[in-house]
């Protein structure tokens, strides 16, 4: 059989077939090499096509998306870093002043409450919630408030105010939620890590998302709501700083705001505060908030029990006048 082939191979007719043959071979690898450069032309085309359409090469930027739960595509200008504030600043710094209302419980006190003053009844919140509105107020979240005073970021229609809440009682979740979302208005929760579990009345962490995700700002009174005043360096480090990158990671938000446990604060506290970074702090001292303000010792009006939607709103306008918060606090 290889003695017929080889004869064949020899023979004129067998060279024509195997110079066709390498004819072929040689129009084969011509067509390959056409086909490999026409594609690569078509990949190119296709990328310099989708540079063009993604603005790519192009002076003009792009709007970026912030991470965080309310993060939006937005101007960069408009906000503290870190802030999940949206909106357009108008280069004018707002100048109105904002109450702050402090809240911890909503729910009824329970018999031999040591604090009873400290729960607000769920119906009591509402009809006060009720009545802000009506009066004109609209709750918005200290980010959107140091937004409209520092870079004039337009606030929603309304009087601007801040309903903040402590320590992270499951209550909040239970009974503030519903009456705020119902009014389209957002909280501010102050939580502490440790120290309220759910059996104890505390939110559980799928609550704290829940906030989040209805739009709330959370930030926080540190790890396990100490007096502050009274730690070491280190431990002070580890309840202001260590509680904001916590929940950071855990939550995926800013945590620009501190709320001093129990209003105790002096100068060593304040500094340890900046150093974590905070855009500012809360203090229990009555008064309005406003841009002139220190943003480290901010004013808050304590809600108690048994105050009514009147009284509320009375009081509101007799604390207006804001007073300086002295360099040390116990409230």
């Amino acid at each position: 059989m290889d003695s017929d082939r080889l004869k064949i191979s020899k023979s004129p007719i067998g060279q024509r077939e195997a110079r066709r043959e390498a004819r072929r071979r040689e129009l084969a690898r011509r067509r390959r090499r056409t086909l490999a450069g026409l594609s690569l032309l078509l990949v190119v085309g296709a990328v310099a096509a989708v540079v063009l359409l993604s603005g790519g090469g192009s002076s003009t930027p792009t709007a970026h998306r912030v991470t965080g739960s309310r993060s939006t595509a937005r101007d960069s200008s408009t906000s503290t870093a870190g802030s999940t504030v949206t909106g357009t600043s108008t280069g004018r710094p707002g100048s109105e002043r904002v109450p702050i209302l402090m809240y911890h419980v909503i729910n009824p006190p329970p018999a031999g409450a040591p604090f009873p003053g400290l729960y607000v009844e769920p119906s009591e919140f509402a009809a006060q919630m009720r009545a802000l509105a009506k009066a004109g107020y609209h709750a918005i979240t200290q980010d959107q408030m140091w937004a409209y005073w520092k870079r004039g970021v337009a606030l929603p229609q309304g009087k601007p105010i801040v309903v903040s809440f402590d320590n992270g009682y499951q209550s909040q979740y239970t009974n503030a939620l519903p009456v705020l979302r119902g009014l389209g208005w957002v909280g501010d929760e102050n939580i502490q890590l440790t120290g309220l579990p759910p059996s104890q009345g505390g939110l559980s962490q799928a609550q704290i998302k829940g906030l989040v995700a209805a739009g709330w700002e959370l930030d926080t009174q540190g790890i396990s709501h100490a007096d502050l005043i009274t730690l070491n360096t280190t431990e002070l480090a580890e309840q202001v700083a260590s509680s904001r990158k916590t929940i950071q990671q855990r939550y995926g938000v800013p945590v620009n705001w501190f709320c001093y446990p129990s209003g105790h604060y002096n100068a060593t506290v304040i500094a340890a505060v900046k150093s974590a970074g905070y855009t500012g702090s809360t203090t229990v001292v009555p008064g309005w908030a406003g841009p002139e303000s220190d943003p480290y010792r901010l004013p808050r009006l304590r809600v108690l029990g048994g105050t009514s939607p009147e009284s509320l709103l009375s009081e509101l306008q007799a604390i207006r006048s804001d007073p300086a918060p002295p360099a040390s606090y116990s409230g």
